[in-house]
């Protein structure tokens, strides 16, 4: 079954949208309170050593990634950035999960409210979506460049 293009484009705008939100929402989150957010980071004893860097880099890369997000020849790239991004965060809940004590959320906001089995399921969901928008962008390139459509 075929997805009218219309639709695809609406669906690829909403992903992006959601993202936007998503990491603008947490980003703005962890700068507001950033001392805590790097205390923490800190208490993750994998990241104990690079708390101040990650403090600053994971918040930075999420506002870079929503700007890739918002212009058009960049979409793919924010996606891809997004995904891998997500990625990471998932197999960050994963170990938790499973390797570790109670560590604090260090996300931000109402996602902080979150229970950490919550989390990886939102996670995993937005990891979805990213995909889903990678295919969709993938797909408009094979359908209008016929270089493309070997690959």
């Amino acid at each position: 079954m075929k997805i009218h293009s219309k639709y695809k484009n609406a669906l690829l705008e909403f992903i992006c949208f959601l993202y936007i939100l998503l990491f603008v929402y947490a980003a703005l989150s962890k700068f507001r309170v950033f001392d805590e957010f790097k205390i923490q980071i800190g208490q993750a004893a994998m990241l104990t050593p690079f708390a101040s860097i990650v403090a600053w880099m994971i918040p930075s890369l999420e506002i870079l990634i929503a700007l890739l997000l918002m212009i058009p020849r960049f979409k793919l790239l924010g996606l891809f950035a997004a995904f891998n991004l997500m990625v990471m965060f998932t197999a960050y809940i994963f170990i938790i999960l499973n390797f570790s004590n109670d560590v604090p959320c260090s996300c931000g906001g109402v996602i902080e409210k979150l229970g950490w089995t919550e989390h990886l399921i939102f996670n995993i969901a937005f990891v979805i979506l990213a995909a889903i928008g990678i295919i969709i962008i993938n797909g408009h390139k094979n359908h209008t460049n016929p270089k493309f459509a070997a690959l």
